[in-house]
């Protein structure tokens, strides 16, 4: 094993070229498979383990204390699917008013007598719990931002008492905003009793809720869901950059392997000749690949984890986990399952030297293999084709193999290329839609806003005036805005339904239905001042919030507009319209909202695809130097009788770039494919929704500018193993013979 190790060893020094390819490839393939990996593995566990932890609820339900008594919600629980009960608890919603330059807040509070319980266990991590009237805990992340300063603060409630923060304290159930004393709940005007279940195997029932007086519940899959949602948004895709760049991989080792077996046919015979048998001339083959991609992986390993945990803790840091990494076993899967890929990918050409006879590779290692393509390179010799390119264009049919995995390289990194670009401009065209850009090019805002300066504004097409308010959606603790909408609908696209056009009626976005287990058509209730509103869904609109119900400004009396859209007129341009609102006395800004999400999405998929791009230019340029090392001998004939450096530069690079233009032609329709796949699972995976529209972002310039990226990475790839061969001297060659 010792002259095996030693074998390889110095072939892996004597390869540099090769080595360096191989450690680079597997360590960006290693990079992209542990964030997916990683990703994928954490999408629910950080919420299942902090759930457990606190025996969190698998369902909270807020009942109309008129119509249903506790004695009837505790015999209602009595089930024996009901793993424990916590509650009842009486339920107030209360408005304080932290600065008076902003709207009240709506906070949902419960009246419960520890922060212990069989359900919905908090983490009191500040103060105390409250134990007299006046006092009061809040729901707070630790290290997240306060409405108050700290333990000791008071906060006022709009025409009510004045309560003092004595603790902050987590639910991971967002079961309350905050916690008082059972015997403090009385002065905030309890409406609503709250019960907290948990089921045997976490499967939730609702034949524990009684028929009648149910306001609103909350599953813990739908808190699940979406804690998961920001996660399982970025695994689409990076799971599609990881099976490109495994491919990739895979294909560049066998291609480097087997181009060592070539250009080794004489070594193989000396080692031979010196009593190697053919297993241990394998072994010493995939160990000069296994080194390499060993060490790539480990690098890959730990840039993964670097990548991944970023992503992870952001994903995750509503459920007070802390920083959330990278699961143990994706290392352990990937440092194991990556090197025997490359290994196994390497195993048809290692089989290949090791069968070799020892004269028959000696002898092969100084013979010449010119009769392949043969055939190609005559009919080409006799076309009008310049001779440097009809000799370059016949290069790939002498080696047919190495030439197919050299394309395959290249097709995959013209599919990268293509699905990125298009995933790009999918979620530019999804931004664009959402936030309108198209429709609303200023927005104006300040108090006491009047519509018909705006209108008589120069430059001013259409406007829209709207409210934002901060309501309450019974049953919930999640913050709801209701946006009251008044004038022209300014680029809203409805998926589903019609746009509010009567008091009452109300749209939301896909995200709002899906985390709140809501459908078209259904009821929705809102508290705003102690006021309930009662609302019908009548459609579905393109958006991204989780927290928007949009109404017709008939729905709230006395509607005041805090906000007016504007959409200028052809030629007007947004600095001269802003200058105007300025002369005015009007606060305007250009409307330039963009979706972090998104911008991380196409900044890791640009960053991805360089890479792959970087490694198929990568094969391409070892494919070159091996056909350039293994055709010294016509290389120097040639020169010998006349053909210039740059001729021979021209020739090499055309051998590939014929290759490239063909993988562009492959890569692309199977990028769109890709592309088509993708973009649809990630939209659900983020819980959103998109016309098909946004799926046609591929325009026939773009499709030439595809193919071109294909010759390119080819020419690219070809260039610098071209010139070192146009640079041989034929003294040179002659010398090696």
């Amino acid at each position: 094993m010792s002259a095996v190790w030693r074998a390889a060893r110095a072939a892996v020094r004597r390869r540099r070229l090769q080595t360096t390819v191989v450690g680079v490839v597997t360590g960006v393939c290693t990079t992209m498979i542990v964030v997916a990996l990683g990703l994928l593995a954490a999408s629910s566990a950080p919420f299942d383990q902090a759930y457990a932890r606190q025996k969190g609820a698998h369902l909270v339900a807020v009942f109309d204390a008129s119509a249903v008594t506790g004695a009837q919600l505790t015999d209602a629980a009595r089930r024996p699917d009901v793993e424990a009960v916590a509650g009842p608890f009486e339920l107030a919603n209360i408005n304080i008013a932290p600065d008076p330059q902003v709207p009240p807040l709506s906070l949902t509070v419960v009246g419960r007598g520890d922060p212990a319980g069989p359900v919905d266990r908090l983490n009191l991590w500040q103060g105390r719990w409250a134990s007299a009237p006046g006092e009061i805990v809040l729901n707070q992340l630790p290290g997240g931002t306060s409405l108050v300063t700290g333990v000791g603060s008071q906060i006022s409630l709009v025409n009510g008492p004045t309560l003092t923060v004595v603790g902050f304290a987590f639910s991971v159930s967002r079961s309350a905003d905050a916690w008082v004393a059972p015997a403090g709940i009385g002065a905030l005007h309890p409406t609503s009793l709250q019960m907290l279940y948990r089921f045997a195997g976490g499967t939730v029932s609702t034949a524990v809720l009684p028929p009648n007086g149910l306001e609103g519940s909350q599953s813990y899959l739908t808190l699940r869901e979406v804690a998961a949602a920001e996660a399982l948004g970025f695994v689409a895709f990076l799971v599609a950059f990881g099976i490109l760049g495994l491919a990739v991989a895979v294909l560049i080792v066998a291609n480097v392997v087997s181009g060592a077996v070539v250009a080794g046919f004489r070594h193989i015979g000396v080692l031979k000749a010196l009593g190697f048998t053919p297993g241990q001339v394998m072994a010493v083959y995939l160990t000069m690949v296994s080194v390499p991609a060993t060490l790539g992986c480990l690098l890959g390993v730990g840039l993964g984890n670097l990548l991944a945990r970023p992503l992870l803790s952001d994903a995750f840091r509503n459920l007070g986990a802390g920083s959330v990494g990278v699961a143990p076993w994706v290392d352990v899967v990937t440092l194991v399952g990556l090197p025997l890929v490359v290994a196994l990918s390497a195993l048809v050409p290692a089989l290949r030297a090791g069968r070799l006879p020892a004269a028959e590779a000696i002898s092969a290692g100084s013979a010449q293999h010119a009769g392949r393509g043969l055939r190609v390179q005559r009919w080409l010799s006799g076309t009008r084709l310049p001779r440097p390119v009809s000799l370059g264009i016949g290069l790939p049919f002498a080696r047919p193999g190495r030439s197919a995995l050299t394309l395959a390289a290249v097709v995959l990194g013209v599919t990268s290329m293509t699905f990125a670009i298009g995933l790009a401009n999918s979620l530019t065209s999804y931004q664009n839609a959402v936030e309108r850009f198209g429709a609303v090019q200023v927005e104006v805002h300040g108090p006491n806003l009047s519509v018909d300066t705006v209108r008589a504004l120069p430059g001013t097409q259409h406007v829209a005036a709207s409210a934002q308010l901060e309501v309450r959606q019974i049953g919930t603790t999640d913050e709801t805005q209701l946006i009251l909408y008044q004038g022209d609908n300014l680029g809203y696209q409805m998926l589903i339904g019609h746009w509010p056009a009567a008091a009452g009626e109300a749209v939301v976005s896909k995200r709002f239905l899906l985390q709140r287990g809501l459908s078209v058509g259904d009821p929705i209730t809102v508290e705003l001042n102690a006021r309930r509103i009662q609302l019908r869904i009548v459609g579905e609109v393109l958006q991204n919030s989780a927290y928007a119900i949009f109404t017709d400004s008939r729905t709230v009396p006395d509607f005041v507009p805090d906000t007016v859209e504007v959409q200028l007129a052809p030629g007007t341009s947004v600095a001269s319209y802003l200058a105007a609102a300025e002369a005015a006395g009007l606060q305007a800004d250009p409307n330039t909202h963009v979706e972090s999400f998104i911008v991380i999405v196409v900044a890791t998929a640009s960053l991805l695809t360089l890479m792959l791009g970087v490694v198929a230019t990568l094969g391409v340029f070892n494919t070159a130097v091996l056909n350039t090392r293994e055709r010294r001998r016509d290389l120097g004939m040639l020169k010998s009788i006349g053909m210039t450096p740059r001729q021979v530069t021209v020739m090499v690079v055309t051998s590939m770039a014929l290759l490239g233009a063909a993988g562009g032609l492959l890569g692309i329709p199977i990028g769109i494919l890709t592309h088509r796949v993708v973009v649809p699972a990630m939209a659900r995976a983020a819980q959103v929704d998109f016309p098909s529209v946004i799926l046609h972002v591929y325009s026939l310039p773009l499709l030439g500018l595809l193919v071109l990226a294909g010759i390119g990475i080819a020419a690219l790839g070809a260039y610098f193993p071209a010139r070192s061969a146009a640079r041989t001297t034929i003294a040179e060659v002659l010398h090696n013979e």
